[in-house]
């Protein structure tokens, strides 16, 4: 990237102003980095750990898996998830702050005993799996401002700032040239007075 300027004091105190920006929004990028990286792996534990947490629910209801036959499916469902947003590392995020399941009324009397713990069952897989769905999608938004924030880092060390320190150099290069070109002509001019004052005499 190239950095436009002008040689003069003007440009010169820009480009310092704007070196100085950077330079002290480079420490505070890199933290924010460190931490989304962080954050990103604590979801990313965190969806693997409900996952095998699931996982191990299901296998633990194998036994049963012939029952689920006799279940009607249709009984329970997802009403509502509502979520809540979380700032992580200045990012919001989600957040599940309640599941709301609509159970459809069933007769007691008529359904197998084991029918109402089946409800719990179903009831605790779904909460598990949402919350897996939801930790994941975090993940994908913490990874995603970890990445624009790296690719921040990355233009302002590696281009940005060296950059400005390259122009902000050539501009003091070219102010100093001018100042010696002008303290020669300056000397070249008083020793010709001198010496016409000199012949005049």
């Amino acid at each position: 990237m190239a950095i436009k300027f002008q040689y003069n004091k003007t440009s010169l105190n820009n480009l310092n102003k704007q070196l100085k920006v950077r330079k002290n929004a480079l420490p505070t990028l890199k933290n924010k980095e460190s931490a989304l990286r962080m954050e990103v792996k604590h979801a990313k534990e965190k969806s693997e750990a409900i996952d095998a947490e699931l996982e191990k629910a299901i296998q633990s209801y194998d036994y049963i898996a012939p029952l689920w036959n006799e279940f009607d499916g249709g009984l329970i469902s997802v009403k509502d998830v509502m979520l809540k947003s979380v700032k992580v590392a200045g990012i919001k995020t989600p957040s599940v702050d309640d599941i709301i399941f609509e159970v459809k009324e069933f007769d007691l009397f008529n359904k197998p005993l084991w029918y109402s713990d089946g409800v719990a069952v179903l009831k605790q897989m779904a909460t598990l799996g949402i919350e897996s769905e939801v930790y994941r999608e975090k993940m994908r938004i913490l990874d995603y401002s970890r990445k624009k924030t790296t690719q921040k880092v990355n233009l302002y060390e590696k281009v940005q700032i060296p950059g400005y320190l390259e122009a902000i150099r050539k501009i003091k290069r070219y102010m100093e040239d001018e100042e010696n070109l002008s303290k020669a002509s300056q000397k070249i001019v008083k020793e010709r007075h001198m010496l016409e004052e000199m012949e005049n005499d």
